[in-house]
């Protein structure tokens, strides 16, 4: 019986660069990165609940992306339905120019996207991860798929590094820091200390050594940002930030690689070298 490995399987350059644990700081870094579209900001300031519940949010974003990576057919676009459900339901008011629009403007979702997949591609190749020029045009174009399920004409999205590169030069005439972007880049580095968990744990995000760990790691997130980015923040753009990003991203690499070669073996095991099940979970 064939298993269903879902929209990419093994051999693809997106199962190959999603079992990295480093990816979660490139999650964060994408939406430092989201926040400075006024548009996509403001939407998500006006719908999510993402103040009253970072955490839930957080876990529900994870989630929907390892189901997207790693899920089969049937999960993959039973989570899509779900989403693009939610979103044709969610609309924003423009804070510049009072006009509402939908959350699931191509132009908006096509931000969303671009954002997330280059920050996933840029922090695992600057924290030390290898991919070959022809892999990383290669991730683009799998990424389409991605693009396609949330309601994107896989035509209208940049498929390769080039051109990724080419709609950033294009978008940042519509980029600015607004006061929810502003809002959202503070909460992203000074988030609350989640609800759940044992005490020590909570403690330790309010006051404690993991709070510290946590900003070195929100500040490593910023500075993988493109210089441009960390400027309209008010940020340095300088070479050297750049330099101090990679080493500190190199560093936690490392860090989290140890950490999990150091859990009993069916623990390492990445989920895309596990087979997956033929039917949804």
């Amino acid at each position: 019986m064939s298993v269903d490995v879902g929209l990419f399987g093994p051999d693809s350059v997106t199962w190959k660069l999603h079992r990295e644990p480093i990816l979660l700081l490139g999650g964060l870094r994408s939406l430092y990165l989201q926040a400075l579209h006024p548009r996509a900001v403001a939407g998500v300031a006006q719908n999510s609940g993402y103040r009253t519940d970072p955490w839930g949010r957080l876990s529900r974003t994870s989630t929907y992306v390892a189901t997207v990576i790693f899920g089969t057919t049937e999960e993959v676009q039973r989570a899509a339905s779900r989403v693009r459900r939610f979103h044709a339901l969610m609309s924003a008011t423009d804070p510049r120019t009072g006009e509402k629009f939908r959350i699931d403007e191509p132009k908006l979702l096509r931000w969303v996207h671009v954002a997330e997949v280059e920050s996933f591609l840029s922090t695992a190749t600057r924290a030390g991860g290898r991919l070959t020029p022809d892999e990383i045009d290669r991730y683009y174009t799998e990424q389409l798929k991605s693009a396609e399920l949330v309601g994107l004409d896989p035509a209208t999205v940049p498929a390769t590094a080039a051109e990724v590169e080419a709609y950033y030069q294009a978008m940042r005439p519509e980029l600015g820091l607004t006061k929810d972007g502003a809002e959202t880049a503070l909460f992203l580095t000074v988030p609350p200390a989640p609800e759940w968990g044992p005490p020590a744990l909570r403690l330790g995000l309010t006051l404690g050594p993991t709070r510290w760990a946590y900003l070195g790691v929100a500040s490593t997130a910023f500075g993988l940002l493109p210089p441009w980015a960390r400027r309209l923040y008010g940020g340095p753009g300088w070479p050297t930030t750049d330099l101090t990003a990679n080493l500190s991203a190199r560093g936690l690499r490392l860090l989290l690689d140890t950490l999990i070669n150091s859990l009993p073996r069916k623990y390492r095991v990445p989920p895309s070298a596990r087979p997956p099940s033929p039917a949804p979970a």
